[in-house]
């Protein structure tokens, strides 16, 4: 597949991670704890470090928060976990960052919201001084608009102008408009107060799958900001996945976004790695980057009565993604196999052989037998009790053996 035309952006390092040009799109996503509970915080950022999350953005809405920040990044540099940590500020960020300097040295970006400070009004010191301690601690800043919390004045006088117009546009084309006006406006204004063009990313986040893909393709058209996607407030699983994917796949599709996240809710103590991984497989489905191996595996019909095979592919998949920090490590490429588990005979040896590595189990009055297929010929044939168990030494050594080449070349030239 040729690969997608993307935007052309400049780059803005985040604590290293390099955002926009032509570095790879990062996955980033946000811890719901509260971040004065350093140890609950520090917890669910390895998680999310851990699934695969490049810059995890906290909550620092408080002194207790704004004091925990220092904390909670040198304990998971301890732990050896090196992720950015961005903070998430509202309302009072002039006064924490100012107040709390260790903070704002910890923090590896801030986050502003023109919506909540006095951005746009004539006394705008309060976004003022969270630019300038960005210059001072040497910080980029995403300047995040979202249009639950848009700029009222701004919004008003732009619904104001629009009325007296000839033709006037319809009120949400008119709020779109005042959404991407907002965040120009104020990267317009960080810049006049000293900040550097390569230190700002753009976000405009609205709920509404086309609203969203209106607003950042005005946005991509009028700057050269790197630009970070999501659909806010996109809702509770299967909904805000799909919605999620909807909006990021048209954009990235048409070469805009450069960071990603899915901001889906979680269930009452769900895993918060799920948005992690979705914006994985989003960017995985689109050939624009690979994580972890793909499963690939039949729905199930009249002919898979029974649930073995659902249950197989399961377990492979779970297997595959626990092994990727380990893999990652030791095999370069491997998040590139595809691993099929198939139902029953009528597809189940074809997509095996497309596979890097394929198993057919036997559907319903079939003879009970498994055939593996390696690079897309038949190995083996499995029986018994333990088949997962016996595929799952045969997926490792074909790791090792097939990943693991160029490594044992390398020290060998060496």
């Amino acid at each position: 597949m040729a690969a997608l035309q993307r935007r052309k952006s400049v780059v803005v390092s985040v604590g290293g991670v390099k955002v926009g040009g032509s570095n790879p799109i990062v996955v980033q996503s946000m811890t719901n704890t509260d971040t004065a509970d350093s140890a609950s915080t520090v917890n669910q950022v390895m998680q999310l470090a851990r699934a695969g999350s490049e810059l995890v953005r906290v909550t620092v809405n408080t002194e207790e928060a704004a004091q925990a920040v220092p904390t909670i990044v040198s304990t998971l540099r301890d732990f050896g976990v090196n992720v950015p940590i961005i903070g998430d500020f509202h309302y009072n960020g002039h006064i924490l960052l100012k107040k709390y300097p260790e903070c704002a040295r910890a923090l590896s970006k801030y986050r502003i919201n023109p919506g909540n400070v006095n951005i746009g009004r004539k006394q705008d010191d309060n976004f003022r001084v969270m630019i300038e301690a960005a210059i001072e601690y040497d910080r980029p800043v995403r300047i995040g608009v979202n249009w639950g919390s848009l700029d009222s004045a701004l919004l008003t006088r732009m619904m104001d102008e629009n009325s007296r117009s000839p033709e006037p546009l319809d009120a949400m084309d008119v709020t779109k408009r005042a959404i991407v006006e907002s965040a120009l406006r104020s990267a317009e204004a960080a810049e006049r107060y000293g900040l550097a063009h390569d230190k700002i990313i753009l976000s405009a986040k609205v709920s509404n799958v086309q609203d969203l893909i209106d607003v950042y393709r005005m946005m991509a058209g009028r700057c050269d900001y790197p630009l970070h996607l999501g659909l806010t407030e996109a809702g509770l699983g299967s909904k805000g996945i799909v919605a999620t994917t909807a909006a990021l796949s048209v954009l990235l599709q048409q070469g805009l976004g450069d960071t990603i996240r899915a901001s889906l809710t979680p269930l009452p103590n769900g895993d918060r790695t799920e948005e992690v991984i979705v914006c994985q497989q989003v960017l995985q489905a689109l050939n624009l980057r690979s994580f972890t191996p793909q499963v690939a595996a039949c729905p199930g019909c009249g002919r898979t009565t029974s649930t073995f095979f659902q249950d197989m592919a399961d377990q492979i998949q779970t297997y595959l993604r626990e092994q990727m920090p380990i893999w990652r490590e030791m095999y370069s490429g491997v998040e590139e196999m595809k691993v099929a588990v198939m139902g029953c005979v009528v597809n189940g040896p074809g997509e095996s052989k497309h596979a890097n590595i394929g198993i057919s189990l036997p559907g319903t009055f079939e003879k009970p037998v498994a055939p593996v297929y390696i690079d897309g010929k038949l190995s083996t044939t499995l029986r018994g009790d333990h088949i997962v168990a016996e595929f799952r030494d045969i997926l490792d050594n074909y790791v090792a053996r097939r990943y693991g080449v160029a490594e044992t070349v390398a020290e060998t030239v060496a």
